[in-house]
């Protein structure tokens, strides 16, 4: 039996583990899910940046007796690096997620590419999904039925653009790592090949046949490959 804490990425929220945590404790493991990253939120006016997310997810280790599985997607790789070295985590997964090294914003990583077009940069710092929703399918979870992605991609909220430019401390990891690649994720997300090349700082790598959001489209393949580290 092993404990998990999951990580949603930029303008989620813990909803998007629901199938994969079922999966897990009904394989008899442990789970706790961070419901909201205080950079992700509905008041633009209380968003915050990559430090309060860090201390929000160190927070929650320090709730649980035992080392965990800490598992970050998209956005929430950026979170879990900034506990590489806490003594509570045994494996740190990248579900498709930005893997900085130190110094390394999420803007960094996208390298010259400006954000995607389906975030809409808002004057009070925030930024939104696009209300283009053939946009937002194709880019995100295109291997997701319409009806389904119509209905998950409603419950996005605002994520903190302060965030994404936030550098990482990228301490010293004292754990493994796997990564797991979405090798159908969009060139408008995370693009594989970005994926494939973060994924050389990770001890283990694992390919899933799957769009962005993995969790929501492959959950039972997503929940093997956790139940098997």
């Amino acid at each position: 039996m092993s404990s998990y804490l999951l990580v949603h990425g930029a303008c989620g929220g813990g909803w998007v583990w629901d199938d994969v945590a079922e999966l897990l404790e009904k394989a008899g493991h442990r789970v706790r899910v961070v419901a909201r990253l205080p950079s992700a939120g509905t008041d633009p006016g209380a968003l915050r940046d990559l430090t309060a997310d860090a201390h929000c997810v160190r927070q929650a280790l320090e709730t649980i007796d035992e080392r965990v599985v800490l598992v970050g997607h998209s956005y929430g790789g950026m979170v879990i690096t900034e506990l590489a070295d806490h003594p509570k985590v045994r494996h740190s997964v990248y579900l498709a997620a930005f893997l900085p090294q130190r110094g390394q914003s999420l803007l960094d990583l996208l390298g010259d590419a400006p954000l995607p077009n389906w975030f809409n940069q808002r004057d009070d710092g925030a930024l939104e999904f696009t209300d283009d929703f053939e946009l937002l399918w194709e880019s995100l979870c295109a291997d997701l039925d319409r009806n389904r992605a119509r209905e998950l991609l409603s419950r996005a909220v605002l994520q903190s653009a302060a965030a994404f430019g936030a550098p990482s401390t990228a301490p010293v990891r004292a754990h493994p790592t796997t990564y797991v690649i979405a090798t159908q994720d969009s060139d408008n997300c995370v693009p594989v090949a970005a994926q494939e090349a973060m994924s050389a700082c990770a001890d283990f790598v694992v390919r899933l046949p799957a769009a962005h959001m993995v969790q929501l489209s492959r959950p039972d393949e997503l929940a093997e490959v956790l139940d098997q580290i």
